[in-house]
Formats: structure tokens, sequence, C-alpha cells
């Protein structure tokens, strides 16, 4: 029998798992993992514009970024494109060596060039997550001056203020800081886009798995990168866009997957007694929250936002519908974070929620609407609010939605209330601070949109504070100056911040090496076998 080529293979493969449930029974192959997951927010693969949960995660197995951390301790920076590092005396200028010998999936060299293009397209490109180039004074008009190859394998990046090295090398080690192969991308520019009309569905890089073939709201395909520095034990990896949590457990039961992602408090305990499977799980520094928009006047009023934090039942969201998957935590930065206030001052109080409510002159309540993900642990939060808010006269219509109907809705500041979750972009803790507790401009015309943006809030004072501890070395001081933030977006801001994210991942026995990292773009497949 003749052999199949790889991407008639990887076709196949795709067409095999993409049929209906009911039509496949087999066991899935040895060389290939699949995965059951709700993937309904992807919008683009592009590293420039990726800012969604899944997509990152996906970049994260198949992109390198200059710097990377261990997972089992996040303060340990290494260098994965980079090989070493140095800062200039007065802080302001960081110089990069460039791993030699590495390559792309392509086969084209990764040299210095790549790593310059890389960072210079994102800031020019000026999508979602560019803002995290863009702290550091980087603008489409001067990124080519302040970011050079200086040789074959080594480039300076020169910002604009002398800020705290780990900020910097963690803002590195983010999705946007993915390095793309330029030969390639070259290759499929269309009228000066920098090839990104390509890239949004389409693949460039070095990680130790290529992306083969997207399908939305179907099937992704991950494919082994045969030039990566350390051959993945796996030939393939696929997940499948399975929305029903109930679908995704009986698959796993029968071995028509390998591993659920989003499963139930009640499935999560019953299929942990099954000896088939095994149920793994780590915290994350993702956090469940309500962005109260303030075009809405009523939820401008700083009653009225004080009062729905006391209409939330946290310990019962934690303690049913999010069992096994969050517990409380109010604080916009989550827990080992440098500075994180750990502190729940808020818990459900009908009584204290009507006093505020009447003192903002609305006594008998008012009628709101709530943007909802249609997934299960959404939407069972969003109804238990229903009922909390309800108590005091607040009447809250659920509008469900997809992931990305609900984030295109949320970006636009269309929403009333919006029921998210926020993972953190980098291990520092100005990457929520800088979106919780500032906003540079508040127009509907912004260049920024941190989520005080989104939510139409001016922090006022806040703002400047946040871009003050970004600049200050000294550990201690810095996180006395974000538990100062935390305390005033927790008073007086827009946002009902109401659990810290654990990751739950039901595995099959035989599945050994699969990783839930800390952050949501470091589940990790680069290592994952199947015994």
């Amino acid at each position: 029998m003749k052999r199949l080529p790889k991407f008639l293979l990887s076709a196949a493969m795709v067409a095999t798992m993409a049929t209906s449930f009911s039509a496949v029974k087999a066991a899935t192959p040895p060389d290939t993992l699949v995965q059951a997951w709700q993937m309904d927010d992807i919008i683009t693969l592009d590293p420039a514009e990726v800012f969604e949960f899944t997509a990152s995660e996906l970049l994260g197995n198949t992109y390198e970024r200059l710097i990377a951390y261990d997972y089992k301790d996040v303060s340990k920076l290494y260098g994965e494109v980079a090989e070493s590092w140095t800062v200039s005396p007065d802080g302001k200028t960081f110089t990069f060596k460039i791993r030699q010998g590495k390559k792309f999936a392509s086969g084209n060299p990764l040299t210095a060039e790549d790593a310059v293009y890389s960072l210079q397209r994102a800031v020019i490109l000026d999508k979602s997550p560019a803002f995290i180039l863009g702290q550091f004074g980087f603008t489409k008009d001067n990124v080519k001056d302040k970011i050079k190859q200086t040789g074959p394998y080594e480039f300076t990046m020169e910002l604009d203020k002398a800020y705290a090295p780990t900020f910097v090398l963690y803002c590195m080690t983010s999705s946007v800081a993915s390095v793309v192969d330029k030969k390639l991308v070259m290759q499929n520019e269309k009228d000066g886009d920098m090839g990104y009309n390509w890239l949004k569905t389409k693949y460039a890089g070095s990680g130790p798995f290529s992306i083969r073939d997207w399908k939305a709201n179907e099937v992704v395909v991950l494919e082994r990168n045969p030039n990566y520095d350390k051959k993945a034990p796996l030939a393939r990896v696929i997940y499948r866009h399975i929305k029903e949590t109930a679908t995704q457990r009986l698959m796993l039961e029968k071995g028509d997957v390998d591993i659920a992602r989003n499963l139930n408090p009640e499935e999560i305990e019953a299929l942990s007694k099954n000896p088939d499977i095994k149920v793994d799980s780590g915290p994350k520094g993702g956090l469940w929250y309500l962005g109260l928009n303030q075009k809405n006047p009523n939820l401008a009023k700083p009653e009225v936002r004080k009062a729905l934090k006391y209409l939330v039942d946290y310990a019962a969201i934690a303690d049913t519908i999010m069992k096994h998957k969050g517990t409380v935590h109010q604080a916009f930065l989550p827990n080992g974070f440098l500075g994180a206030v750990n502190d729940n001052p808020y818990k459900l109080d009908v009584a204290k929620a009507k006093e505020l409510l009447a003192q903002a002159g609305l006594k008998d309540g008012f009628t709101v609407t709530m943007d909802t993900r249609s997934t299960a642990d959404v939407t069972g939060t969003a109804q238990a609010i229903q009922n909390t808010f309800a108590q005091a006269g607040v009447k809250l219509e659920i509008i469900p939605g997809d992931g990305k109907q609900t984030l295109t809705k949320y970006r636009a500041r269309q929403h009333d209330i919006y029921i998210g979750r926020w993972g953190a972009d980098y291990q520092d803790p100005n990457t929520n601070a800088d979106t919780f507790a500032a906003n540079d401009d508040n127009s509907d015309n912004a260049k920024a949109k941190p989520l005080a943006w989104r939510n139409a809030w001016d922090p006022g004072p806040l703002t400047a504070k946040t871009r003050a501890a970004v600049l200050e070395k000294d550990a201690e001081k810095r996180a006395a100056m974000y538990k100062e933030l935390q305390q005033a977006v927790m008073d007086d801001g827009p946002f009902i911040i109401y659990l810290q994210e654990i990751e739950v991942a039901a595995q099959r026995k035989n599945v050994d090496g699969f990783i839930i990292g800390p952050s949501f773009d470091t589940n990790s497949v680069a290592q994952a076998k199947k015994n």
C-alpha cells in the first residue's frame, strides 16, 4: 500500500475527525492527540492580531517567542529565540542575540532579520495586541528606527523610558512577540499588507507544531514540525470543536477523543471515578469578571456599581457552577502576581445593595442586559447572577451569543454588562493594571482600548499611578503601588471580579505529558505522548 503524502494524510484526518459523533467509533490513532474543546472564539491565526484564548493556546504550541519562562516558576525567565540579552547603562536599550541554527517549519533559517520584522510588523499593523509593544513608545512612524538589526543574529530595541527590566522581558514572552518567517510571509504579501490577509488563516512559525488546517467552528489540525529543535513525540494534534459538554464527556469515555476541555462540575466528578480517565487541573492567571459599560447612565452611578458588587453570590458560584474550576477572587491581579491583593470584601448582601440603589435614585431597581457567551459555565453563572440581581429589583436580560459575537460587541462598547474571562498577557503585574486601572483616552476613536476603555471608564489619577508603577525598579515599593491600585478599582471601578480560574482537563489514562500551564497560552502539547 502506498504511503499518503503528509498533506493528504492531514486532509484525510480532518475529514475523518470532522464527521458527526455518531459516525466516529474507533479509538484515536496512537501518534495523534485529539482534544474536544469549544473553539468558537478563533478570529485569526496571525500572531500580530491574535488576542483570544483558543488561538493564543494554538500559537503557544506553534510559534516561538523571544523570551520564555519556566511554567513551574514564572519568575525564571530564559531565552527561547533569543540566546542572550543585555541592557544599556541608562536602561533604555536592550540588545538581543538570536540563537544560531534555528529553522522555521518552512526550512528557512531564523535570523535577527525575522525577529526584527516580526516586532515591527506587529506595531505597524496595529491590531489588538500591538499595545503590548506600543507601551515602550513604538509607533508606526518610529518602530523601524527603534528596533534595528545590528548583525545577522543581533538586534537592538530602544525604549522611550527606563522600564523595570523584567516588565520588558515578560512582554517579550507574549504571543505578539512570536517570531514569524519573514521570507514566507513576504512571499504572500499583497498590496503592502505585510502578509496580513494570508497569515490570518495560514502559518509561518518555528514551534514544535505547525498549523496545517483550520476550519472555523469545526477543527484545527497541528502537525509536527520536522525542523523544531526537539522532536515532538506526537505526529499531530487535532482540536475538535465540540460545544456540548455532555458530548465531550461521552466521547472521552468511548475513546473517540483523548482530552475533554469544557466539562461541568458534575461531569468532572463522575469522570474522576472512571478508571480509564484521569482528571488534571492547574491554577491559572485568568479572572472571571463582569464589565459594566459606563455609557449606560444607571451603571455610571458609583452607588450602582457598588450595589451590583453586593448582588453576586461569589461563594455559591465557586462552590456549584464553577466547582473545581475557580476560587473566589475580587482583585484585578491574580494570586501569585507581584502585589496581588487576596482580600475579598464583597459578598451577597441584598439589603446593602438596596440601600445603595436607593441612594442612586433607583429604589425600585432598573432593567439592564448582559452579553453572555454560550458556554455551560458562563450561561450558568449568568443565570445565577440574574437571580441575585432580581432580589434587589435589578432585572437582567441575558443576551446569548458565540465567542466571536460577544467579543466583537464588547470591543465596540455596545454592551450594557459583559460577562467575561481575562487572562494575563504576560507574567508582570502591569499586564492587568494597564487594562483594569488605566485609560489614556476614553473617546470612541481612541488608539489604545484596554478593558477600562471597553467599559467607557475614565479612571482619573489611576492612569498616572499605573504608568508610575511600571517604572519602579524596587520590587517592594512596586508591589505596594499595585496594592493601592487594586483597592481603588475594587472600591469604585466598573468591574465585578468574582473568580480566579482553575483549568481542568480530563484525559484518557494513556495520555502523558500534556501540560496545563499558568497562562492561557501555556497549555502545552510539545511533550505530550500516548502510552
